[in-house]
């Protein structure tokens, strides 16, 4: 499984803020631009709530199995491998709405000066807040289940002297 590279993820929320910001002014050209909703930021800090306590829980049982402390209850690597995805998987999308709300909220910058777009701008700067929040919680995780290097592990393709 490969790691997360924070320069696809930049890249990811660069392209969807600047086709957000260009969506925006056209869209608002030809009509009313529609609205940032306030479950947008909501959604995307329970999920990074969700990848932060699952990154917490499996360090802390790692720790433990690492330790060899009595009762320590193990990690499933599969399990471990399914949180990974899903952090992963969430992170690009994180990236990718925080992109689209802040092209928007770039936008609405223009437009502060009424009251509901003030608000909507508000609105689409908590979503790059909380969207980075799931990418911090993916890389966290990802970190945590990472597995130790292995030293004797050679990646030229060679088969291994016996």
């Amino acid at each position: 499984m490969r790691e997360l590279r924070i320069r696809v993820l930049v890249g990811v929320f660069v392209v969807a803020g600047v086709l957000s910001w260009a969506g925006a002014r056209l869209w608002n050209s030809v009509g009313t631009l529609p609205s940032v909703p306030l479950a947008a930021p909501i959604v995307l800090a329970l999920i990074a709530a969700v990848l932060l306590s699952t990154a917490l829980s499996l360090r802390a049982r790692l720790k433990a199995q690492r330790e060899r402390r009595p009762g320590a209850k193990g990690v499933d690597p599969l399990m471990a491998a399914r949180a990974v995805v899903f952090g992963q998987a969430s992170a690009l999308v994180a990236a990718f709405v925080a992109g689209m709300y802040g092209g928007t909220g770039v936008f609405l910058l223009e437009i502060l000066d009424i009251p509901a777009r003030r608000d909507q701008a508000f609105y689409a700067g908590f979503c790059v807040l909380a969207g980075i929040a799931v990418i911090a919680a993916a890389l966290f995780l990802e970190r945590v289940c990472k597995l130790p290097e292995d030293d004797d592990h050679d990646n030229s393709g060679a088969e291994p002297v016996a």
